[in-house]
């Protein structure tokens, strides 16, 4: 069917509706590495600024750190660019199976197997594992990449409220004639920043003979006190069915991710999962730098000391000042500011006071929870976080929003 002006004027319209409702996304262009700081042009065609910035997944610093760089390029002189072919043909790599061995045993788990990215694996394991007679029970506030990923199973579908371990029980006990039964969660959940109670969840997994599938993109590296991730915060290592993780956030910040669990599940992944069989090899300089950045996490918990106490002096100081912070202990700290046109307008406020943030809002969250998610990294400096306070504090004096209610903010003529 030829692209014909009805459709175009079709498109056009929905483009238009999601500009004139405040939800439309602009995209900031960045000229340097990833960092603490970085030199971002925006609007388009406008000079650049070096801005502080507080809105990246570089939780440890390492998306440029030397080693990690060098790492790369050594990938690069030794195992070539790409493998140009799928891992079962001829596109695995020593360093493939030694990535799989350093990841289980740095996560507590039995085997690995690895995936271009994330939402790849999070997109191959409930299709592959799980058939009509199962049922996926989830976290209402599970990642969009898991949400996908049950889309695709066979398997019925069901959920709870948001942490809430008494309705996690009332669907396993609906629940309890199913054959297989899964509770699926982020460890970290990416928007709010809260942490899954994972020591309950395990208990109610044991009790209902339940699996328990928990994506940890946003805890492996830094959360627990070697960074293995929120079953280590949880003291609930090996009890964990399946872990989905990201090497596209702490660990380097390029891209590829993993499923890391029970030996026979992982071999099933191998030898049905779609993404896995039907996509290349992860790329060599991601798979050897991973490798580097596990050396690094286990040669010293500096790192992950320093962000932990970064993101409890941010944390304070937001909510100190009046701010209306999700309660949490992670580096994720989202400013709720509720209406969607107040996010874009705060997020470019702090762009000309020389702070990087955006605004979240629908789909990417809820309606009526429209946010700044900010985010630290141990590469911030105390004087980065001191200045980029200043600036939230200047710009909601400006327009009045300490103090004020969700109902407030919503209402808020702008």
């Amino acid at each position: 069917m030829a692209f014909s002006e009805k459709l175009r004027a079709r498109y056009q319209d929905i483009l238009k509706q999601i500009l004139q409702s405040g939800l439309y996304k602009q995209e900031r262009i960045i000229h340097d590495k990833q960092g603490a700081k970085v030199a971002v042009e925006y609007p388009p065609g406008n000079a650049q600024q070096e801005l502080i910035n507080m809105c990246s997944n570089n939780y440890l610093g390492l998306s440029s750190h030397p080693e990690v760089i060098k790492a790369a390029h050594e990938a690069l002189d030794h195992r070539g660019y790409g493998l140009s072919s799928v891992r079962f043909i001829c596109g695995t790599q020593d360093i493939h199976k030694e990535l799989e061995a350093r990841l289980s045993a740095f996560l507590g788990t039995q085997d690995t197997i690895l995936f271009s990215s994330c939402f790849d694996a999070n997109a191959a394991v409930f299709e592959t594992l799980l058939d009509e007679s199962a049922i996926m029970i989830s976290d209402r506030l599970v990642h969009a990449s898991i949400i996908d990923g049950m889309r695709l199973s066979r398997a019925q579908h069901d959920s709870y409220k948001h942490s809430d371990m008494k309705h996690l029980r009332q669907k396993l006990e609906l629940h309890q004639d199913k054959d297989i039964k899964i509770i699926i969660t982020d460890g970290v959940f990416s928007m709010d920043g809260d942490i899954a109670h994972l020591a309950e969840i395990v208990q109610l997994a044991e009790e209902f003979e339940a699996l328990v599938f928990v994506d940890d993109s946003h805890a492996t590296g830094f959360i627990g006190k070697t960074g293995r991730g929120s079953h280590e915060l949880c003291q609930v290592m090996g009890k964990i069915d399946l872990i989905s993780t990201t090497f596209g956030k702490a660990l380097g910040g390029a891209s590829g991710g993993c499923i890391s669990g029970r030996t026979e599940l992982i071999d099933l992944l191998r030898q049905r999962a779609r993404p896995y069989l039907f996509s290349n090899a992860l790329a060599p300089a991601i798979t050897m730098t991973t490798c580097k950045v596990l050396d690094i996490l286990q040669a010293s918990t500096k790192a992950r000391d320093s962000l932990e106490r970064k993101a409890i002096w941010w944390r304070k100081a937001l909510s100190e000042a009046g701010f209306i912070v999700v309660p949490g202990a992670s580096p994720i700290v989202p400013v709720m500011l509720y209406n969607a046109k107040l996010t874009q307008i705060f997020a470019d406020e702090l762009y000309a006071r020389k702070v990087f943030a955006v605004g979240f809002f629908f789909p990417v969250v809820p309606q009526a929870q429209a946010r700044i998610r900010t985010q630290v990294s141990a590469a911030h400096t105390e004087e980065d976080l001191r200045v980029a306070r200043a600036a939230f504090i200047e710009i909601a004096q400006k327009y009045d929003l300490l103090g004020k209610t969700k109902a407030e903010l919503l209402n808020l003529q702008l």
